[in-house]
Parts: structure tokens; C-alpha cells; sequence
């Protein structure tokens, strides 16, 4: 499944201890971003600014240009401020100190979150039907993005009809609520209690297969780390946030990617795809199967309970829903 670069001095050590490293910095600059107001605007609003002057001069020759990274850079990071305006703007009286208005009671406002996540996803629904159409049964080689290259197949279109399943599972568009701060936690986080574990594992399986079919020699890093650094803040520390980890972790791990390139895509810390068609199909298989499960456990909840899945919330008799809401 994965080939390590032992010819430019990989090593079984190498390899997962940097895996950890990328792991770890992605848990850690999230709880950094999350915990305080003021590392939340400057991770997302004056890093980035920053980094894009970066991007279009000294590096203009290194950093990727085309179109999906800057649209992933740049989607991630706007849904990354909008996130954190939900959390924080908010208008208080200036006699009693009391809170008379928060955007996150706007119902306009908590239609973006969802918007920008089911955006993200059809951005790489479009890149694995472009993938699988383009180098059907073929190695693309070097492409922008991708130095070792694709190789498309019916797998990109099993897995494109994943992420469509994925969009249409996402429920209770209206129900995000601002976590209450506590002397323990005053990170104000953006619960969404009808985002429950199935729908975020379903989720991971997509994406992670997204990252194998476009951009294999990513997927160890931008696939495996990324992918379950938000979900084990979501599980642990940060429950029911798990849009916001991963929006974070996605948008910090884009930045990087694109100010160091290279990282990934030459010397001893790349790690290759076999390009094993079973595999391919394997994988693809079981990102389609799981979305399916979801897809069929929504419509039989809604069945059930006769409530719209979009306009209110659809889980609220789970134990893990319930848990969520305590925390508001």
C-alpha cells in the first residue's frame, strides 16, 4: 500500500517517527489555535496574509500553483475565519456587561459552516472524477501536485459517489451551538451535536481514499496525520467540534504544505503509493460502503422520527447528541 524512500535513506524509524511529528504538530497547533481568541485571528488571518506575500514572491518558482491546492489553501483557511467570527463576535451592553447579540444566534450566519465543509468535499469529488477520467488505467507521471503521479480508475468514481453521499448525510445545518467556558476551557469551540461519530468516520474513510487516488505520495501525511488529528481532539479534548479541528488542522497543514513543498515531494521522508489496482479498488469499496451505511441509517431516522434533517436537528435521542448539548 505505502513504499517508503529508502533509496534517499528512509528507514521503518524515519518514516513513522516523522509521521508522528506531523501528527503531533497538527494535534498541537489546534489545541494552540483553538484555546485563545487572539491565536485563532492570528493563525488564520495574519499567518496567512503572511504567507501568501510569501507564496507569490520569494517562493514563486516552489509553492504550488494549481488550481486545487490554491483552492484547498484558501477555502480552509476562509472557513477557518468564518469559524471563528461564529465563536466570537459578539455585542455587549456597556453598562451591565452582558452579552445582547452573538452572530453565532444568527441563523444565516450557522448555514456557512456546512456550506463551506460540503464545498470542500465537492472540490475533491470534482479532482477524483478528473483524476479517474483523464488517466483511466494509467500512470499520469509527474504532475503539478503529485511527482510520482496518478493512476486512474473505476475506484475514482466509486469514491466520488462517496463524497456525494457524504454531503447529502450532513444533518442539522442549524443546530451548531457555541461550547459554554468553563475555568478548565474557555475555548468557546462550535459544537455541531448531530455530527456524530459514524458520519466523521465515513468521512475520514472518503477523504483518506480521496488522498490515495490524487495525491498518493500526500496520503501518508496530508491522508493518515491529518485526517485523524481532528478526529481524536473530537473524541477527547474537544468534543463535538470535530468541523472546527479538522477545518484547522486542514487549513495550518495547507500553509505548510505550500510554503515546503518538498517535504513531500522529494528526499527520504516520501512515502509512495505501490499503485496496486486491488488495493485502488479495495479502498474505494470501502469508503462507498460506509457512506452507503450512513446515507441508509439517515433515511431510516428520518423515517422514523418524521423530522427534516436540514432544517432541524436528526439524532437527539443518541446519548452522544445529548452529551454534546450539556456542553452549551
Amino acid at each position: 500500500m505505502f513504499e517508503f524512500n529508502y533509496v534517499e535513506g528512509a528507514t521503518m524509524f524515519s518514516a513513522w517517527g516523522m509521521w508522528f511529528v506531523v501528527f503531533a504538530g497538527l494535534f498541537l497547533f489546534n489545541e494552540f489555535s483553538r484555546r485563545q481568541k487572539w491565536a485563532g485571528f492570528f493563525s488564520f488571518v495574519i499567518l496567512p496574509i503572511i504567507l501568501t506575500v510569501v507564496w507569490m514572491t520569494v517562493l514563486k518558482d516552489v509553492t504550488y500553483t494549481d488550481w486545487f491546492h490554491l483552492a484547498k489553501v484558501y477555502s480552509a483557511t476562509a472557513g477557518c475565519i468564518g469559524f471563528w467570527c461564529i465563536r466570537h463576535i459578539e455585542k455587549k451592553d456597556k453598562i451591565t456587561g452582558e452579552v445582547v447579540w452573538r452572530l453565532a444566534d444568527n441563523k444565516i450566519a450557522l448555514c456557512f459552516p456546512p456550506l463551506i465543509l460540503a464545498i470542500n468535499i465537492i472540490e475533491a469529488v470534482a479532482r477524483d472524477i478528473e483524476v479517474g477520467s483523464t488517466y483511466w488505467m494509467m500512470n499520469s507521471g509527474a504532475i503539478e501536485g503529485e511527482v510520482v503521479g496518478v493512476m486512474g480508475g473505476p475506484w475514482n468514481y466509486m469514491n466520488a459517489v462517496a463524497g456525494i453521499l457524504n454531503i447529502i448525510a450532513i444533518t442539522g445545518w442549524f443546530g451548531i451551538v457555541i461550547r459554554k467556558q468553563t475555568k478548565k476551557d474557555k475555548s468557546k469551540d462550535m459544537l455541531w451535536p448531530d455530527m456524530l461519530w459514524f458520519w466523521i468516520i465515513a468521512y475520514d474513510l472518503w477523504n483518506f481514499v480521496y488522498t490515495y487516488n490524487c495525491i498518493p505520495t500526500h496520503s501518508w501525511y496530508a491522508g493518515l496525520a491529518l485526517l485523524i488529528a481532528p478526529t481524536l481532539c473530537a473524541f477527547t479534548v474537544g468534543k463535538g467540534a470535530w468541523l472546527q479541528h479538522r477545518a484547522q488542522t486542514l487549513a495550518i497543514w495547507c500553509m505548510f504544505a505550500q510554503t515546503f513543498p518538498n517535504f513531500q515531494d522529494t528526499g527520504m521522508f516520501v512515502v509512495k503509493s505501490t499503485y496496486n489496482t486491488t488495493i485502488y479498488t479495495i479502498l474505494g469499496a470501502i469508503a462507498l460502503a460506509s457512506n452507503i451505511a450512513v446515507f441508509v441509517y439517515m433515511i431510516y431516522k428520518i423515517r422514523k422520527t418524521k423530522r427534516n434533517p436540514y432544517k432541524g436537528e436528526l439524532y437527539t435521542d443518541l446519548d452522544e447528541f445529548k452529551e454534546i448539548k450539556m456542553m452549551m
